[in-house]
């Protein structure tokens, strides 16, 4: 029997891993902004930071990317900086984590049927990853997605969180446009959409910690 090359090539393809490696090479401007990170702070993380939690959890959460000064000096999401403080309180609040959340990767906070992962995994320049490095690095998020067999709640951080989710879950943007609060159904998914919980947006009142809270009351309601 012989094989056609479009069965040979479907048949090599490989799932994409659910972290880039930690050298990964695929967008060019962040690897060198990486390599720089490297020489002036040998101690930190600076690779790309892996997602946080059981893959077996209902929840995920969908962050934009890691913070300079907090997980990509930490290697752990939203982790050492003013974001982790308002995101594991009310994770802590609501059931969605327990322990004490420490800013440190190593002080025993433990996520509860919720994992987090970014829509890029490397810290861009100034937090701004380009339209092409979102593109590259959803395989990631994508095989999060398909690789979680519990999931029904997803929270986006962020527009970019929220455009990146979509395409793996086949919706369009002109049916489910990003609002705070939103909720939108995909099949067996919802997906919530939430303002970034960055100090610029709760400095600027554009997120307030109720209504932050608001959103994960809405999770928590649906899921039990």
């Amino acid at each position: 029997m012989t094989t056609s090359r479009s069965e040979a090539a479907r048949s090599s393809r490989q799932p994409s891993p659910l972290v880039p490696d930690r050298d990964c090479p695929l967008c060019p401007r962040l690897v060198a902004f990486r390599e720089a990170n490297r020489a002036r702070e040998p101690l930190w993380h600076n690779a790309p930071v892996a997602p946080f939690g059981d893959l077996k959890a209902r929840l995920l959460i969908v962050g934009l990317a890691p913070g300079m000064q907090g997980a990509n000096r930490t290697g752990r999401p939203f982790t050492g900086d003013y974001a982790g403080d308002l995101l594991y309180a009310t994770l802590l609040e609501y059931g969605f984590a327990r322990g004490s959340y420490q800013a440190r990767p190593d002080d025993g906070l433990k996520l509860v049927d919720c994992r987090i992962a970014n829509a890029v995994h490397c810290v861009p320049p100034q937090n701004k990853p380009l339209p092409v490095e979102i593109t590259t690095c959803r395989q990631f998020l994508a095989a999060n997605l398909a690789t979680m067999p519990n999931l029904r709640a997803i929270v986006a951080l962020g527009r970019i969180a929220h455009d990146s989710v979509l395409k793996p879950l086949n919706l369009k943007g002109s049916q489910t446009p990003f609002g705070h609060g939103a909720v939108h159904q995909a099949g067996r998914f919802k997906l919530y959409d939430s303002y970034h919980c960055s100090r610029y947006n709760t400095n600027t009142g554009v997120l307030t910690p109720d209504m932050f809270r608001s959103v994960f009351a809405r999770v928590k309601a649906d899921l039990d």
